[in-house]
Protein backbone atom coordinates (compact mmCIF):
# COMPACT_ATOMS: atom_id res chain seq x y z
CA UNK A 1 0.00 0.00 0.00
CA UNK A 2 2.96 2.68 0.33
CA UNK A 3 3.94 2.33 -3.08
CA UNK A 4 0.55 2.96 -4.22
CA UNK A 5 0.28 6.13 -1.68
CA UNK A 6 3.63 7.19 -2.88
CA UNK A 7 2.67 6.88 -6.33
CA UNK A 8 -0.74 8.54 -6.01
CA UNK A 9 1.19 11.74 -4.71
CA UNK A 10 3.38 11.46 -7.39
CA UNK A 11 0.79 11.81 -9.59
CA UNK A 12 -1.68 13.90 -7.45
CA UNK A 13 0.37 15.83 -5.20
CA UNK A 14 -2.72 17.66 -3.72
CA UNK A 15 -4.11 16.24 -0.92
CA UNK A 16 -8.03 17.19 -0.07
CA UNK A 17 -8.03 18.33 3.52
CA UNK A 18 -11.37 17.86 4.79
CA UNK A 19 -12.28 19.97 7.62
CA UNK A 20 -16.04 19.63 7.95
CA UNK A 21 -17.94 16.40 6.90
CA UNK A 22 -20.28 18.83 4.46
CA UNK A 23 -17.14 18.86 2.56
CA UNK A 24 -16.06 15.10 2.19
CA UNK A 25 -18.27 14.59 -1.44
CA UNK A 26 -16.23 17.45 -2.69
CA UNK A 27 -13.34 16.29 -2.09
CA UNK A 28 -14.09 13.00 -3.60
CA UNK A 29 -14.92 14.21 -6.47
CA UNK A 30 -12.42 16.58 -6.94
CA UNK A 31 -9.14 15.32 -8.89
CA UNK A 32 -6.56 14.43 -5.56
CA UNK A 33 -5.92 10.82 -5.41
CA UNK A 34 -5.48 11.38 -1.29
CA UNK A 35 -7.52 12.71 1.65
CA UNK A 36 -6.76 14.01 5.06
CA UNK A 37 -9.78 13.43 7.16
CA UNK A 38 -9.64 15.98 9.71
CA UNK A 39 -12.80 16.05 11.38
CA UNK A 40 -15.37 12.72 11.78
CA UNK A 41 -16.77 11.06 15.18
CA UNK A 42 -16.87 7.35 15.73
CA UNK A 43 -20.38 7.59 14.37
CA UNK A 44 -19.72 8.44 10.64
CA UNK A 45 -16.13 7.62 10.12
CA UNK A 46 -16.58 4.22 8.67
CA UNK A 47 -19.19 5.36 6.17
CA UNK A 48 -16.85 8.31 5.40
CA UNK A 49 -14.00 5.84 4.79
CA UNK A 50 -16.28 3.57 2.84
CA UNK A 51 -17.58 6.31 0.39
CA UNK A 52 -13.56 7.22 0.03
CA UNK A 53 -12.64 3.67 -0.68
CA UNK A 54 -15.50 3.67 -3.25
CA UNK A 55 -14.67 6.35 -4.72
CA UNK A 56 -10.64 4.83 -5.50
CA UNK A 57 -9.30 7.26 -2.94
CA UNK A 58 -6.55 6.85 -0.19
CA UNK A 59 -8.14 8.51 2.85
CA UNK A 60 -6.24 9.02 6.10
CA UNK A 61 -7.62 10.06 9.19
CA UNK A 62 -6.16 12.26 11.74
CA UNK A 63 -7.27 10.25 14.75
CA UNK A 64 -6.01 13.60 17.54
CA UNK A 65 -8.88 14.98 15.78
CA UNK A 66 -11.63 12.55 15.47
CA UNK A 67 -14.46 12.79 18.32
CA UNK A 68 -15.01 9.40 20.13
CA UNK A 69 -12.21 7.40 20.45
CA UNK A 70 -9.33 7.18 23.29
CA UNK A 71 -5.63 8.25 22.19
CA UNK A 72 -4.48 4.63 22.44
CA UNK A 73 -3.48 1.24 20.89
CA UNK A 74 -6.82 -0.18 21.56
CA UNK A 75 -8.42 2.99 19.45
CA UNK A 76 -6.22 2.43 16.96
CA UNK A 77 -6.68 -1.53 16.70
CA UNK A 78 -10.23 -0.62 16.04
CA UNK A 79 -10.44 2.13 13.64
CA UNK A 80 -7.44 -0.32 11.86
CA UNK A 81 -10.03 -3.39 12.27
CA UNK A 82 -13.40 -2.20 11.71
CA UNK A 83 -12.93 1.34 10.33
CA UNK A 84 -10.49 0.31 7.56
CA UNK A 85 -8.70 3.54 6.60
CA UNK A 86 -5.57 3.22 4.63
CA UNK A 87 -3.38 5.30 7.24
CA UNK A 88 -3.54 7.29 10.27
CA UNK A 89 -2.19 11.17 10.94
CA UNK A 90 -0.90 12.42 14.54
CA UNK A 91 1.29 14.50 16.10
CA UNK A 92 1.87 11.26 18.86
CA UNK A 93 5.09 8.65 18.24
CA UNK A 94 3.27 6.26 20.48
CA UNK A 95 0.48 5.94 18.13
CA UNK A 96 2.06 6.19 14.79
CA UNK A 97 4.55 2.92 16.48
CA UNK A 98 1.03 1.31 17.51
CA UNK A 99 -0.76 2.10 14.08
CA UNK A 100 2.60 0.71 12.37
CA UNK A 101 2.05 -2.50 14.15
CA UNK A 102 -1.51 -2.82 12.65
CA UNK A 103 -0.60 -2.46 9.07
CA UNK A 104 -1.71 1.36 9.03
CA UNK A 105 0.32 3.65 6.62
CA UNK A 106 1.44 6.33 8.99
CA UNK A 107 1.70 10.28 8.57
CA UNK A 108 3.96 12.14 11.36
CA UNK A 109 2.33 15.79 11.63
CA UNK A 110 5.14 17.92 12.88
CA UNK A 111 4.90 21.62 13.74
CA UNK A 112 7.72 24.11 12.92
CA UNK A 113 7.71 26.97 15.41
CA UNK A 114 11.65 27.79 15.52
CA UNK A 115 15.16 26.21 14.38
CA UNK A 116 15.35 24.13 17.71
CA UNK A 117 12.10 21.68 16.00
CA UNK A 118 13.58 21.46 12.93
CA UNK A 119 16.58 19.03 14.31
CA UNK A 120 13.52 17.77 16.65
CA UNK A 121 11.38 16.64 13.41
CA UNK A 122 14.34 14.99 12.22
CA UNK A 123 15.27 13.19 15.13
CA UNK A 124 12.23 12.26 15.62
CA UNK A 125 10.89 11.08 12.35
CA UNK A 126 14.18 9.08 11.35
CA UNK A 127 13.51 7.07 15.08
CA UNK A 128 9.45 6.82 14.56
CA UNK A 129 10.36 6.31 10.45
CA UNK A 130 6.40 7.22 9.07
CA UNK A 131 5.72 6.33 5.86
CA UNK A 132 5.25 10.45 5.48
CA UNK A 133 6.05 13.05 7.68
CA UNK A 134 4.09 16.57 7.26
CA UNK A 135 5.09 19.51 8.24
CA UNK A 136 3.33 22.74 9.19
CA UNK A 137 2.64 25.74 8.55
CA UNK A 138 3.65 24.67 4.58
CA UNK A 139 4.83 27.65 3.10
CA UNK A 140 8.08 27.96 4.05
CA UNK A 141 10.20 26.39 0.89
CA UNK A 142 13.85 26.82 2.79
CA UNK A 143 12.82 24.60 5.68
CA UNK A 144 10.74 22.39 3.20
CA UNK A 145 14.12 21.36 1.15
CA UNK A 146 15.92 21.40 4.69
CA UNK A 147 13.70 18.98 5.98
CA UNK A 148 13.25 16.93 2.86
CA UNK A 149 16.70 16.57 1.93
CA UNK A 150 17.05 15.21 5.65
CA UNK A 151 14.70 12.42 5.69
CA UNK A 152 14.14 9.21 3.35
CA UNK A 153 10.41 9.21 3.73
CA UNK A 154 8.04 11.69 1.49
CA UNK A 155 7.37 14.91 3.10
CA UNK A 156 4.08 16.46 2.69
CA UNK A 157 3.49 20.26 3.73
CA UNK A 158 0.56 21.69 4.70
CA UNK A 159 -1.23 24.34 6.97
CA UNK A 160 -1.90 28.14 5.57
CA UNK A 161 -1.45 27.14 1.95
CA UNK A 162 -3.93 29.13 -0.28
CA UNK A 163 -2.86 29.78 -3.42
CA UNK A 164 -1.63 27.85 -6.33
CA UNK A 165 2.09 29.45 -6.50
CA UNK A 166 2.73 27.96 -2.81
CA UNK A 167 1.97 24.46 -3.95
CA UNK A 168 4.32 24.87 -6.56
CA UNK A 169 7.14 26.07 -4.34
CA UNK A 170 6.51 23.15 -2.12
CA UNK A 171 6.79 20.77 -4.54
CA UNK A 172 10.14 22.30 -6.25
CA UNK A 173 11.66 22.78 -2.51
CA UNK A 174 11.37 18.91 -1.88
CA UNK A 175 7.67 18.21 -0.90
CA UNK A 176 5.89 15.13 -2.17
CA UNK A 177 3.09 16.59 -1.49
CA UNK A 178 0.71 19.61 -0.49
CA UNK A 179 -2.71 19.34 1.98
CA UNK A 180 -4.63 22.38 1.91
CA UNK A 181 -8.29 22.55 3.15
CA UNK A 182 -8.97 25.41 0.34
CA UNK A 183 -11.27 23.75 -2.33
CA UNK A 184 -10.62 25.34 -5.01
CA UNK A 185 -6.93 23.74 -4.86
CA UNK A 186 -8.53 20.41 -4.95
CA UNK A 187 -8.15 20.26 -8.97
Amino acid sequence: MKNVFVKSLKNSPVIAGVKDIDDLDKALDSECKVIFLLCGNIFNLKECVSKAHKKGKIIFIHVDLVEGFSRDSTALRYISSEIGPDGIISTKNNLLKSAKAFGLLTVQRIFIIDSLSIGTAIKASQTINPDAVEIMPGIMPRITQQISSSLEVPVIVGGLVSYEEEIGKALESGAKGVSTSAKELWR
